[in-house]
């Protein structure tokens, strides 16, 4: 094994602690007819199942990452809960502080 891909494998599973894995989900879309027995039909029919992905909300941000300010895709609910840290943002324009 080289150390390159063990540096990447490194690399990787830090990013999976982090940030979880950013693959879709998978799951099945449900094509029906009919009326639903409670509204006094004769119940619904499946007519097609296809297979879909459920997408995470995810956007592309600038972090702090070991001190540094990297730009990473992150998942939105990451970002609301607090556990991302995001720079300040500073004016460029302002006069520094006396």
């Amino acid at each position: 094994m080289s150390t390159l891909k063990k540096n990447k494998r490194i690399k990787r599973a830090k990013q999976l602690e982090l940030y979880g894995d950013l693959k879709p989900g998978r799951g099945n879309s449900l094509s029906q007819r009919g009326k639903p027995k409670y509204l006094g039909g004769n119940g619904r029919k499946t007519t097609g199942i296809t297979r879909r992905k459920f997408k995470r909300n995810i956007r592309k941000i600038q972090i702090i990452e070991d001190g540094q300010i990297v730009r990473r895709r992150v998942p939105v609910s990451l970002i609301r809960s607090g556990r991302i840290e995001k720079p300040l943002v500073t004016d460029p324009f302002a006069l520094p502080a006396e």
